[in-house]
């Protein structure tokens, strides 16, 4: 076979790939007008290679998630933990230089964030993290994350194993750290970590998708609420332990119910 063969070989199964990993299409045009060096780059982009929250890669693997997808966990973690502060703008280019991508992702990223009401203003004249929604919206959420987080551990807890108790208590363990420093930032990493653990146990990616983008509307109970109500962090490590330890009973109404009562 001769190298163009090859090549345009090569350049077929790059396509395909990129179909199956569910590229918007405006990205697979992109990527097979760049460079075979950026393409690597973008298929290899995971969740170490951002730099802006430097999460370690979740427990429960994704199913397959597009770039999109990524940067707007990203940014929603970021925003949620207070890295990122209500009415602070968000630039296209500088996303895009810190976590090694075109700008296309990132404004795709971006307009799914204002669609979820965590950005307000128009894409292309500037973009900023909204204010907080209302008290009784906060309520409504609250309410839709029992109920989602609920219907996870209902659909995985007959089937519950070892390597899923040692993937929660490696978030535990992190999590311990943090409320041991007062790190309240990165508290809230972990917990979010360890929520989206639960629902993402679920294997249903469509129950992930609901559940994070909803999130961002509760936000201040991840960060300010905590550590207003939480004089000794460790109590809010001791209750994450308690959940996952009524996870390993027979009596899954009773884990439920304890998950219920503890988000809040």
């Amino acid at each position: 076979m001769g190298r163009s063969s090859r090549g345009s070989g090569r350049k077929r199964t790059l396509f395909v790939f990129c179909i199956q990993c569910t590229f918007e299409v405006s990205q697979v045009k992109e990527i097979r007008a760049r460079p075979l060096a950026c393409v690597w780059n973008d298929i290899a982009f995971d969740e170490m290679s951002f730099s802006m929250t430097h999460l370690r890669p979740s427990a429960f693997p994704p199913l397959i998630y597009s770039l999109r997808e990524q940067i707007a966990d990203r940014i929603r973690t970021d925003v949620i933990c207070g890295r990122i502060g209500v009415g602070e703008r968000l630039n296209e280019v500088q996303l895009g230089e810190k976590f090694g991508v075109s700008r296309t992702p990132v404004r795709a990223a971006l307009q799914q964030l204002l669609h979820e009401g965590l950005l307000e203003g128009r894409p292309n004249v500037g973009l900023k993290v909204a204010r907080q929604p209302s008290d009784a919206m906060c309520q409504l959420v609250t309410e839709i994350r029992r109920t989602i987080e609920s219907f996870a551990v209902e659909t995985f807890f007959s089937s519950l194993t070892d390597a899923d108790f040692a993937q929660w208590n490696a978030i535990l363990e992190r999590m311990r750290v943090a409320c041991q420093a007062r790190d309240f930032a990165l508290i809230a990493e972990c917990d979010i970590e360890f929520h989206r653990s639960i629902v993402r146990r679920a294997h249903e990616k469509d129950l992930e998708s609901i559940w994070s983008s909803i999130v961002g509307r509760v936000r201040s109970h991840f960060h300010d609420t905590q550590k207003e109500q939480y004089p000794n962090a460790m109590e809010i490590y001791a209750e994450h332990v308690g959940i996952i330890a009524s996870f390993k009973g027979c009596d899954v109404s009773k884990a439920v119910a304890l998950l219920k009562e503890k988000i809040c």
